[in-house]
């Protein structure tokens, strides 16, 4: 399985991207384009059907931990999970928590009884995810989600959170944590 992918963008299409890493190009689907000729970084979700193999690519191992959450809610499948991702794993959450339907109605392919089913499923998932911090900080969130993909409880994560400085990204804030902690 195909799990990180770093090299040039050699191709854009409207919902994927080619990417030349070494002498091969993979083409991975993502949430939003990016220019031909830029270096590039992706968690991917390796997607295996009987007929066909699909790559998923996201920014940050939170993205990619919501993405494959919400692949485990019966009826959404990889297409329409990325069509949510498009509108940020923060703000997801956020839906989650305050039980908020009609932000994923809004979302082609979502009907009231999948998005019912979304909050439901996920709020049982993320365990206590009413408790993260849903201010306007997306990049706490961000960061809260990558620990709970890293395995950290959910208290873990709070707490790690407001014990280090936000560094620059989620990336260095996750990784200051993780040296702050030894882990």
């Amino acid at each position: 399985m195909i799990g990180f992918l770093k090299g040039e963008i050699k191709y854009t299409h409207p919902d994927s991207v080619v990417i030349l890493v070494g002498d091969i190009g993979y083409k991975v689907y993502v949430t939003k384009l990016y220019k031909i000729g830029t270096q590039i970084e992706l968690y991917i979700h390796t997607h295996v059907r009987e007929d066909a193999l699909n790559l998923y690519g996201f920014a940050t191992p939170a993205d990619l931990q919501m993405f494959e959450w919400l692949l485990d809610v019966s009826g959404i499948g990889p297409k329409t999970a990325l069509l949510c991702l498009s509108q940020g794993s923060s703000q997801i959450a956020k839906a989650i928590a305050t039980a908020d339907v009609s932000f994923f109605t809004q979302i082609p392919r979502l009907g009231k009884k999948n998005a019912q089913k979304i909050i439901i499923e996920l709020k049982n998932r993320l365990g206590g995810i009413t408790d993260l911090n849903l201010s306007d900080d997306e990049s706490t969130n961000e960061v809260i989600l990558a620990l709970l993909a890293m395995g950290y409880t959910q208290a873990e994560a709070q707490k790690a959170v407001s014990a280090v400085e936000p560094a620059g990204s989620v990336e260095e804030t996750v990784r200051k944590i993780l040296k702050h902690y030894g882990r």
